[in-house]
């Protein structure tokens, strides 16, 4: 088991078909001891979410975190080395933009809203991991997740792909900072798959059936296919690996031209 012996905390799941929830799952079954956050709320509907999604995996600890409050995760923190103890990783798998900013065309979309989605999508990153180094004293990694349409135009994707670009570059900036801690910052860029957020996109079934016909693998990618890369990026396997977009797509990226014929 690659994750033995290894503590963490893993940010964004928000139920079953959660990306963070395929990663939760690979990682517990690679002996990682968990602790989870949910969306603060006062009727405890979120904190049910999570605990029926990571149902089954022996999580250490669930506790709320508001990622547009400092406070918050200073606090989510705190909660999470009582918990564990020192902290070898942490999976970032947030993200979240007005669905009116979204599904609009990107010129349209308002000031606040886009405001909104990169202080969300992308700042939480740094904050979350400014507070995460203050409990890794051995090193470790951390992850962030992102999509194709951060480095080219998917219609319908909007808004969403800036915040992802700009998040792509924070994990590069990210790696030089945390380094000489031995913490590393990657991130995947992962496939479309069927989630919460994704009913936010435009024609997200074209999405999927665009990849299945084009991609090199000629299929779409799972919650396990981001899961197994997960585990591997948080593990000692890849203590080499820092600063880096890894794509979890089945090749789709690397495609310039589809043959209509394929």
């Amino acid at each position: 088991m690659i994750l033995k012996n290894k503590k963490g905390v893993i940010m964004g799941v928000a139920n079953q078909f959660s990306i963070a929830t395929g990663i939760a799952k690979a990682a517990a079954e690679q002996g990682a001891e968990i602790v989870y956050s949910h969306l603060p709320d006062t009727t405890g509907k979120m904190l049910k979410r999570v605990s029926r999604a990571v149902d089954g995996l022996s999580p250490k600890g669930i506790h709320p975190c508001d990622v547009t409050s400092d406070e918050s995760i200073q606090t989510f923190f705190k909660q999470a080395a009582n918990d564990l103890g020192d902290i070898d990783f942490v999976v970032h798998s947030i993200a979240f933009g007005d669905t009116k900013d979204i599904k609009c065309p990107t010129v349209e979309c308002s000031r606040a809203g886009f405001a909104q989605a990169m202080d969300i999508s992308c700042y939480s990153y740094i904050a979350v991991c400014n507070e995460a180094q203050k409990y890794m004293p051995n090193g470790g990694s951390t992850i962030s997740l992102s999509y194709y349409g951060g480095e080219k135009v998917v219609p319908g994707y909007n808004m969403m792909g800036i915040c992802k670009s700009a998040l792509e570059m924070t994990t590069r900036y990210l790696s030089h900072d945390l380094g000489p801690k031995k913490i590393r910052a990657n991130c995947i860029s992962a496939g479309p798959i069927k989630s919460l957020s994704a009913s936010a996109i435009s024609d997200f079934s074209k999405m999927i059936d665009q990849y299945e016909q084009n991609a090199p693998l000629r299929r779409g990618v799972t919650q396990d296919d981001v899961g197994q890369v997960a585990s591997f990026l948080l593990s000692d396997l890849s203590s080499s690996i820092t600063g880096e977009t890894l794509h979890v797509d089945a090749g789709y990226h690397v495609m310039g031209y589809f043959d209509s014929e394929a």
